[in-house]
Parts: structure tokens; sequence; C-alpha cells
């Protein structure tokens, strides 16, 4: 006969081993580093790259100079912080749309290259409602990506099983092609993405 004191031990392990297996945890963040947390602003150029959208069709990063650009990493099986990103997506090009601000493009970059094809992404788009004209959801061969993550400074890893960890990095673009603000988390708000882009505008005039 197993004691109460047993149950009272193992029950805890078994919990534990029970979550740790769920679907919940195939993210784990890459925090930021020291001095990272929150938004930062930069003052560092984009190099060209080439990538592949939605619809199978080349993406070049010059064809979107003299637009805004806000950038974010994401992959479509990832059951937290990323539909969190992809939903604050949504929401900004709602609130753009409302003021009829045109000039931008939001780019939501895979760090999953393997399950991410044109055809994934474009399903998983489809439930956050989004303007193509704006909105690019990019992948390319694991190569092409990894440039362009470390262009931008994120780290991936992928541990098999659809278990990926990654950088969680928003930054906004100015539209002379230079990184202007990087917010890290998934805690930043619309209404900062937006002051942001009005002050990136106000300085062009």
């Amino acid at each position: 006969m197993i004691s109460n004191w047993s149950i009272s031990r193992v029950a805890p392990i078994l919990l534990l081993i029970s979550i740790a297996g769920s679907p919940a945890f195939a993210h784990l963040p890459i925090p930021p580093k020291q001095g990272e947390i929150g938004r930062k602003a930069v003052q560092e150029s984009v190099p060209n790259f080439t990538l592949i959208d939605q619809d199978g069709k080349l993406f070049h990063f010059t064809d979107a100079h003299g637009k805004l650009i806000l950038v974010t990493f994401i992959f479509t099986t990832c059951p937290d912080v990323c539909p969190l990103l992809t939903g604050k997506f949504a929401a900004l090009q709602r609130q753009l749309a409302a003021t009829k601000h045109n000039n931008y493009l939001l780019l939501s970059v895979t760090t999953d290259p393997q399950t991410d094809t044109s055809a994934v992404l474009k399903q998983y788009a489809a439930r956050y409602k989004p303007d193509f004209r704006h909105w690019f959801f990019l992948t390319g061969s694991r190569a092409q990506l990894a440039k362009v993550w470390k262009e931008f400074g994120v780290t991936v890893e992928n541990s098999g099983a659809g278990q990926i960890r990654h950088t969680v990095l928003t930054t906004l673009i100015d539209r002379r092609g230079a990184r202007r603000f990087d917010y890290y988390t998934d805690r930043w708000q619309e209404k900062e993405i937006l002051r942001d882009m009005a002050t990136l505008d106000s300085h062009l005039r």
C-alpha cells in the first residue's frame, strides 16, 4: 500500500513531467542581454537581404526603403509569445489603417524554416486578417534566414521536435533603412510603437 506521504512526494514530480511534455513548453524565449530589456534606441544600418513571402514571391529589403518598417521574429507552431506578437502586429495594422497611414511595412520573419513554408505562413497569417499589401510573412532557406537573424542579433536554437528557442525582438526601421528602436520581449504596447513611428516621420519633414 502506498502511503499518503509517498503520494504527496510523487504527485508534484508527475505534474512537472506532464507540464514539461506539453506543447506550451515548445517555445522557450531567449532572454535579452543585460541592458536590452524593454525599449532601446539604436542607430544601425540594415544590409540588404532577400527572402520569400507568403505567396512564394521574392522579397527584397531594398525595395522597402522609403517606408517605415517594423520587423519581428516568430514561428507558426509557437504556442505562447509568437501569437501575442502577431496579434500586436494585427492591432497595429488596424490602427494604422484607421489613420490612413499607408507608407509602412510589417515583416514577420520565421525562425523555423523547416516547418514554415510560404503556404504554411499564409495559412497562419489568415487568422489575423492581414493586409498583405503592408504585411509580409517571410521564410527562406536556413542559410538565408541565418544571415538575417545574425544581422538583427537574433539567436535561434532548434533542439528538435518543434522545440525552438529564439530572441524575442521587434525592431523599427526608418525610411532610410536604419534600425532606430529595438523592443525586447512581448511587453511593448502598440501606442509605444505608433509614437516612435510618428517621431521618425516628423524628423523627415
